[in-house]
């Protein structure tokens, strides 16, 4: 087993669990209820983590969980829909069609 999200935010560790259970790859969390150690531990020795049960799907559950937690690649500039919609850019797909948005 090998760990590969830690975070405060119990909840966001419990999101990338189910991420990865998603794409196939058996996990678990621990650390959940160790939060009443802070003070006698180190605080970040007591978050939660996410850890993969096969070290062989240990560096495409690390690509995944990147990619989760990388910004969003789309720009904010406002974009066109091919109805003759202009969509904000924080938008991914048109409000009137429901068409995506373009690649860019």
């Amino acid at each position: 087993m090998k760990r590969v999200y830690s975070s405060e935010d119990s909840m966001m560790a419990g999101h990338i669990k189910s991420i990865l259970e998603a794409e196939g790859i058996p996990c678990l969390l621990k650390n959940q209820i160790l939060s009443s150690a802070i003070g006698e531990l180190p605080p970040h020795e007591c978050w939660p983590e996410t850890w993969v049960s096969n070290d062989q799907d240990y560096e495409r559950a690390t690509k995944i969980v990147t990619s989760v937690l990388s910004p969003a690649q789309h720009s904010s500039s406002p974009w066109h829909c091919d109805c003759g919609e202009e969509i904000e850019g924080q938008f991914t797909a048109c409000w009137q069609c429901g068409h995506q948005r373009p690649d860019d």
